[in-house]
């Protein structure tokens, strides 16, 4: 069984929006969390994960924390759900440097922008326009970050690109790729589930 930890309109939403892509069974588990943008909310005794924040991923017994990580694990458990790439295709590789480049690269590079760091501090400006490029690159080439196929990582990158979209330069290319990846009926779906008051359990 899968129990998502999550907290309504925070970055564990994509998790939601992933589930409803891979049509697997689960319970969404809403907890609070501390919120930094707000400083409110608090950590949730409910919430199995270590750190009291989301998403968090139980499956059976085992528990995923980290969206790129959870977005890998519900990938490969799913593989007929063509959201990822198993060991041994010759996507393996792209996929899983874009999910690590997801976390580690474009969201500290875009917090960079959002905190105002990249207007004062060059190497954070540097950080930020280097994302920007990859995605423009990326998109040139295909209707999706991974060419003509939607995959866990356009779920990972729309997401944070529709939250922050003002901290985007202009683009059709970016409007574009939006349109497509969030006007799917997984995501509309997952939007429906996400403002349910925290300490509710719901199933799929």
């Amino acid at each position: 069984m899968l129990t998502l930890f999550h907290a309504p309109q925070s970055r564990s939403g994509r998790i939601v929006w992933l589930l409803e892509e891979i049509g697997a069974d689960y319970d969404i588990r809403y907890v609070d969390i501390f919120r930094a943008m707000t400083l409110t909310g608090a950590r949730d005794p409910a919430n199995l994960h270590p750190d009291g924040k989301v998403p968090a991923l139980l499956h059976d017994e085992a528990l995923v924390t980290e969206s790129a990580a959870i977005a890998l694990y519900l990938t490969d458990l799913h593989p007929d759900a063509n959201l990822g790439a198993p060991v041994g295709s010759p996507d393996r590789a792209d996929y899983l440097t874009w999910l690590a480049w997801t976390a580690g690269e474009m969201e500290p590079a875009f917090w960079g922008k959002i905190s105002g760091a990249a207007e004062t501090d060059p190497n954070a400006k540097a950080r930020y326009d280097a994302a920007v490029a990859r995605l423009m690159t990326a998109l040139a080439t295909g209707r999706y970050l991974m060419g003509d196929r939607f995959t866990a990582v356009d779920v990972m990158i729309a997401s944070a690109l529709a939250w922050g979209r003002e901290y985007v330069p202009e683009s059709a290319l970016i409007d574009g790729y939006l349109e497509r990846a969030l006007n799917r009926p997984a995501n509309a779906r997952a939007m429906a589930k996400d403002g349910v008051l925290p300490g509710a359990v719901q199933a799929a």
